[in-house]
């Protein structure tokens, strides 16, 4: 032990006794049942069945509830209680309306709920139950989970403490304390593996939800490095999150969400003539006729920003060999072709006559303007400013808890399995290569300067990246060329290669991790479970959790998301049903969890000593014995 740990160890633990208890209390910590760890992927802005996953845990929440009351109450009442818990207030004001005796009713389920949460707890220790609490409730909480040990009677207990409490005109608020806190003890980790952002109507309010969390890490996706981008200054990245907010009809995030003002693009826009190849896809949200063109109007006018933009940070990085998708610099406009993978195919070139001829990527003038003030917009708005710090506090391009590799696009691999070297970080491979991107990320976040920003737009599309794992982006080629059979975007080699054992293997022994019981868990690409394909590859290696969160993604896959838990038993993956809504999960106690697969059990219960925080806990005690040792000349066995 060094000088510096000792004095610090010292001044904690002055005496022998207090070392000695210390380490008592962490051997008990180390056998308490490992913590549960929540997995969510690829949510796209879909506010309302996000918050009934955290709400539920992913089924966590019922299955305790089932255990605990299952052969006690019948469905209905399963049910009944599930939906208290998730939304505690909403179900206080049913019973209400309904006309039931609100004293019993009260009494009922704050007996229940007591029982369950005591039930949550057992897998913490007093101490960390009591941080839990919500602090205007912790005394009396606390009290009723652990004193009613020690009472004769506990349900005649709980009912006068229940009764002071109704008296007082508590209930509601104590309820919904008391659910609280059961929904904080039932996970103890959540993962968020990318892509929170884009075509749903409210990453924003997800993001809020994030960022209070009490135990979270991020492995950003794509769409979630786009707007760091944006709001860090890379114009590329806010020309793309404006298009992708107009094509999906979400101007209300932007405007009201973000408090983004797009009047100086909708000035711009609307001299325009209208054009049908960029209307909106608004996914029956009510937009008016003048509104839906007035937005068409403004996506091809920051599209063709875009192309110009895209095209000069290809310029600056020759590094990123994308110079075949500098497309405006591609266009023959007396030929009417543009050269695309090496084809030449005929195209309207009526959107580009007025391009500067010997400088296509110049911007115009009234353009300049329209972008100064989109970056101004960006990087004023308090909220963007608050998401992002979270992303680049919580977020990386990969995790590794408890023996598992967490990312959300890709490995970046070639034919042969090998690890691709990518020369947009230097020509790392492997791990070496999610390690760049992310050094390369926190230097743009602290220069905002151009050719550094250029990054996240290359991890948004580029076709190295770790991120986005195809090699284009056709974006282009949908709107201007949709049959010409060139709007493929060919996946990294990867996205076969890992569903095989080997190549699993191999790509989490890159990142340490060789144990039996490791795993791949990444998201990005859906899994299409109504053709037969299954979310566990490589013979359970490898856990595919994007099933489709985003509506425009239920027909196409069959589900609406896959979420992963794994808890002290091992590993299930739930697949869910699309969403309600919450007026009829309350008044129906419908859930959307549809089917549950566990998988990878182990032979016995896992321990906190089994996991990351053990190996932690393991070497603070190893510390402590030797302070034992040499301070106070204990011998430690």
């Amino acid at each position: 032990m060094d000088g510096l740990t000792e004095k610090l160890f010292g001044e904690r633990f002055p005496t022998a006794q207090d070392v000695v208890s210390e380490i008592i209390n962490l051997e008990a910590i180390l056998r308490l049942p490992k913590g549960t760890e929540h997995f969510l992927s690829d949510l796209h802005g879909e506010y309302g069945a996000f918050c009934h996953l955290i709400n539920s845990g992913s089924g966590v929440i019922r299955s305790k509830i089932a255990a605990l009351f299952g052969k006690l109450l019948s469905a209905e009442e399963l049910s009944d209680l599930a939906t208290t818990v998730y939304y505690p207030a909403e179900k206080i004001a049913a019973a209400e309306k309904s006309g039931a005796d609100m004293n019993g009713w009260y009494k009922t389920m704050l007996y229940r709920l007591t029982l369950l949460a005591r039930e949550c707890g057992k897998k913490y220790t007093r101490s960390k139950v009591r941080k839990c609490m919500p602090p205007e409730f912790a005394y009396i909480i606390d009290e009723m989970l652990h004193a009613a040990d020690d009472v004769g009677d506990r349900n005649a207990y709980y009912d006068e403490i229940f009764s002071e409490i109704i008296k007082l005109n508590s209930a509601s608020s104590f309820l919904q304390a008391i659910a609280a806190l059961i929904k904080r003890l039932s996970v103890d980790k959540l993962h968020i593996v990318g892509d929170v952002f884009d075509r749903g109507e409210h990453p924003d309010k997800i993001m809020d939800i994030l960022c209070d969390y009490h135990s979270i890490d991020f492995q950003w996706g794509n769409h979630d490095i786009l707007w760091m981008g944006a709001f860090l200054g890379s114009r590329a990245c806010i020309a793309t999150v404006v298009e992708l907010c107009l094509k999906y009809g979400n101007l209300e995030l932007l405007e009201m969400g973000y408090g983004i003002s797009l009047r100086e693009l909708a000035f711009f826009a609307d001299k325009k003539e209208y054009d049908p190849k960029f209307a909106i896809n608004a996914a029956g949200k009510k937009i008016s006729d003048t509104d839906a063109v007035l937005s068409a109007k403004m996506r091809k006018a920051i599209f063709l920003m875009l192309l110009k933009l895209e095209g000069q940070a290809i310029a600056r990085h020759p590094e990123y060999g994308m110079e075949g998708r500098a497309l405006l610099k591609k266009i023959d406009r007396r030929g009417g072709r543009v050269e695309i993978d090496g084809q030449h195919v005929a195209i309207d070139t009526a959107d580009f006559d007025s391009l500067d001829g010997r400088d296509p990527l110049r911007l115009t003038q009234a353009e300049e303007n329209v972008l100064c003030s989109l970056e101004r917009a960006f990087a004023s708005s308090e909220k963007l400013e608050r998401h992002v710090q979270f992303l680049l506090r919580k977020g990386s391009v990969y995790s590794v808890h408890n023996g598992n590799l967490i990312f959300h696009g890709c490995i970046p691999l070639d034919q042969k399995g090998d690890f691709l070297p990518v020369a947009a970080c230097g020509g790392k491979r492997g791990k070496a290569c999610m390690d760049a991107f992310a050094q390369m990320v926190h230097r743009a976040a602290r220069t905002k300067q151009a050719q550094d920003t250029d990054v996240f737009w290359y991890l948004w599309c580029g076709s190295g990246s770790p991120l986005f794992g195809r090699k284009k982006l056709a974006t282009f080629e949908n709107i201007y060329l949709p049959s010409a059979g060139l709007s493929a975007e060919e996946k990294n080699p990867y996205y076969t290669l890992s569903r095989t054992k080997e190549i699993a293997q191999k790509i989490l022994a890159e990142f340490g991790l060789t144990d039996n019981n490791c795993h791949i868990i990444n998201g990005h690409i859906p899994v299409h479970c109504k053709e037969g394909e299954n979310p566990v590859k490589a013979d359970g290696k490898l856990i595919v959790i994007d099933g489709g969160f985003c509506r425009a993604y239920h027909e196409r896959t069959g589900i609406a998301g896959y979420t992963l838990i794994y808890n002290s038993y091992g590993m299930r993956l739930c697949a869910h049903n699309p969403f309600c809504g919450v007026q009829e999960a309350i008044e129906g106690n419908r859930d959307i969890v549809s089917d549950i697969t566990v998988f990878d059990t182990v032979g016995r219960r896992l321990k906190v000593n089994d996991t990351d925080t053990g190996v932690a806990i393991r070497s603070q005690i190893a510390s402590l014995k030797q302070l034992l040792s040499e301070k106070f000349g204990m011998s430690v066995g």
